[in-house]
């Protein structure tokens, strides 16, 4: 006898595709247009083990790469289903459909085993369905960001990812903490689908002053926040950290062996890094050149790279790079203290001289590849250093216990 396809769990896997779009980053803000996940979706969380101490020993590409490896696993695994995720520098936040969750814990206990052999780094992955989140409390409401068409990011809003990221961090309720975890036995050896996968853009370098990056926790009115931060940063032209005159290449690209060792499977590393040279070679000469090839348009590609950046916002928590106007820096430091003083906004900021990109590219041919940006040597988790050290202030309504930053931020 064949089974018929279930129509409720089709429906379902469209969730995330069927939700409102938002263009912008000040549309993230807006609640009305979050929708409650579906029970039967698994919330992830992932979040690298002492990213501080790598990241102070020059190893900030490998942490940014590392922990956007879970999202290109997942997402080439849910394929073509969209699903939201979230970048937050040495972590990572994704939902996946039921159909998918039992071999989403697989991909992830892979994904954590080649963390930890072929970058030597320990990855924390944590996966729990929504309605096992919604009996201990929280809840889980998704909207979906998306500045280009097909390329979206998910926000999340309803305490469910922070109290997740605990759970992984083992922290809070017991029952969760065994529900959310993801036993080493699953790691079969077998690589990880990571294709997309790359870092092959230079650093972004400041063409302002400097790159500046902000989390922002616990405000009453983040939108406003950011709206203000923003026309700050704004007064000496386009604060986005990723535009045509930071964007550099160079041949070979920094990250070309954290690519090779992503790819190489049970190959060989030598014949792997072979081939991505030769890849990067080939890619580098088209976009010097500046010519389309193909199917395939330079200058269309660097303008959607402009686009296509993710932005961070989960919960209580917002977190963002942009390229400031040294002028602008104390200015919005300031303004960012008054709105502090008094309140239960906390805020941690970094300054360096660059910014640094991980890439996941589906098609360029088609648009589809998204970019995840994070402030130069470390800057989304120094900046939640500093809002650690902050201390915490009067919660305000709603808000959840647990000390949170951004997603992975080491605490």
């Amino acid at each position: 006898m064949t089974s018929q396809p279930d129509p409720t769990a089709d429906r379902s896997s469209q969730f995330f595709a069927a939700l409102p779009v938002l263009a912008q980053p000040r549309d993230t803000f807006d609640a009305s247009q979050y929708r409650p996940a579906p029970d039967d979706w698994a919330l992830v969380v992932t979040d690298i083990v002492d990213s501080t101490t790598a990241i102070a020993n020059g190893r900030h590409k490998t942490v940014n790469f590392v922990a956007a490896m879970a999202i290109a696993a997942l997402k080439n695994l849910c394929a073509p289903v969209s699903i939201p995720f979230l970048f937050g520098g040495d972590g990572a936040v994704v939902m996946v459909p039921r159909q998918h969750a039992g071999q989403a814990r697989i991909a992830l206990a892979r994904v954590r085993g080649m963390a930890a052999r072929e970058f030597d780094l320990e990855l924390r992955v944590g996966l729990v369905p929504v309605g096992e989140l919604r009996r201990f409390g929280t809840d889980v409401q998704v909207g979906r960001y998306e500045p280009s068409r097909g390329n979206s990011f998910g926000v999340f809003l309803g305490g469910g990812v922070g109290r997740l990221e605990a759970a992984v961090r083992g922290r809070g309720d017991a029952e969760l903490i065994e529900r959310a975890a993801i036993p080493n036995a699953l790691d079969d050896g077998a690589p990880a689908d990571l294709s997309g996968l790359s870092c092959r853009w230079d650093a972004l370098h400041s063409k302002r002053g400097k790159m500046v990056t902000l989390i922002l926790h616990g405000a009453p009115d983040p939108g406003e926040i950011y709206a203000t931060v923003m026309r700050l940063a704004g007064q000496a032209g386009d604060a986005r950290p990723v535009r045509q005159d930071t964007l550099r290449g160079r041949w070979p690209p920094t990250g070309f062996m954290l690519e090779a060792r992503a790819r190489r499977g049970s190959g060989s590393l030598a014949l792997t890094l072979v081939r991505v040279l030769a890849e990067t070679l080939l890619a580098w000469l088209v976009l010097a050149r500046g010519r389309p090839i193909g199917g395939f348009d330079p200058d269309r590609y660097r303008a959607e790279v402009a686009t296509n950046t993710d932005f961070c916002k989960h919960d209580e928590t917002v977190c963002f790079v942009i390229d400031c106007a040294l002028d602008c820096i104390e200015p919005i430091r300031a303004y960012v203290d008054q709105c502090a003083a008094g309140n239960a906004l906390r805020y941690g900021m970094d300054v360096s001289d660059t910014a640094l990109m991980t890439c996941l590219v589906t098609s360029t041919d088609a648009g589809l590849h998204v970019h995840f940006v994070d402030g130069g040597g470390g800057g989304y988790t120094n900046a939640a250093k500093h809002l650690k050290a902050a201390g915490p202030r009067a919660p305000v309504a709603g808000a959840a216990a647990a000390d949170r930053g951004a997603p992975g931020r080491a605490a």
